[in-house]
């Protein structure tokens, strides 16, 4: 039965969708069987994985607003382990669609069930944002992933997040729990940098992955070939990164 990981910051160009595409990639190669659903109607994840989203007729748009069953909207991708439910424009639509749905925020969990058994993690890129789509995903979720950049707003939003999660737990989803916080676009040379890190580590005490994901140019580079960096340039820093927040990550699983 799949694991379920929301990775989320409202906070929009932390490294989101860097993350859940490179360490879904980096999941598959160490061989484990990785769903990843894109959540945001930017479809960057997508894309990220060589899908033409504008050609894609079955996406988690079609899932939420009940145009198909989530296994009609997955598809295979060229790299190991990795499944893909896409995402495009229309996604931006299903809030509206979907506020007077019955149970509304348990479209995704309950959409999810039939695909579990299918998968070792299922990973979803949410929107910047806290709306009625990242409802659903952290609904739907055991665990919570956050990205925050090394920057000076990084903490800024965060207590909202937080106090989101909390209303989630205590009215939809009372298991659900923070899987860990990933420190994005480190350079550790920068007094800031090292400040930063300082102050996740008191807001997040024991739940910050050692390993961080520097700034790199070949990470930059690989969304516009449609490929994760550990096969656009697996020697490169950013490829490095990546796989090992999958080694930390698979570890903190056992």
């Amino acid at each position: 039965m799949a694991k379920v990981i929301s990775i989320v910051n409202q906070k929009g160009g932390v490294g989101k969708t860097t993350t859940a595409v490179n360490l879904t990639a980096s999941l598959g190669a160490a061989g484990k069987r990785v769903l990843l659903i894109d959540m945001d109607p930017q479809g960057n994840s997508t894309s990220g994985f060589g899908v033409n989203k504008r050609q894609t007729e079955r996406t988690s748009y079609e899932v939420l607003t009940g145009g198909c069953p989530m296994k009609e909207a997955i598809r295979a991708t060229d790299y190991r382990g990795v499944a893909l439910c896409p995402a495009n424009m229309n996604l931006a639509g299903a809030e509206i669609e979907i506020i007077d749905a019955p149970q509304r925020e348990r479209l995704l969990k309950n959409a999810l069930v039939p695909v579990r058994a299918d998968y070792d993690f299922i990973l979803l890129d949410c929107p910047p944002s806290l709306g009625l789509i990242t409802l659903n995903a952290l609904s739907a979720s055991d665990t919570f992933l956050v990205p925050i950049q090394c920057e000076y707003y990084a903490l800024e939003g965060l207590s909202q997040l937080m106090t989101t999660v909390r209303q989630i737990k205590r009215k939809y989803n009372p298991l659900l729990e923070l899987e860990g916080v990933l420190l994005t676009m480190y350079d550790g040379r920068l007094n800031l940098t090292r400040q930063v890190v300082e102050e996740v580590k008191k807001f997040f005490p024991g739940k910050v992955y050692a390993s961080v994901i520097p700034r790199n140019v070949r990470l930059s580079e690989a969304p516009g070939f449609g490929q994760p960096v550990l096969y656009y340039d697996g020697a490169s820093n950013g490829a490095k990164a990546y796989d090992a927040l999958a080694e930390e990550f698979l570890r903190k699983q056992a």
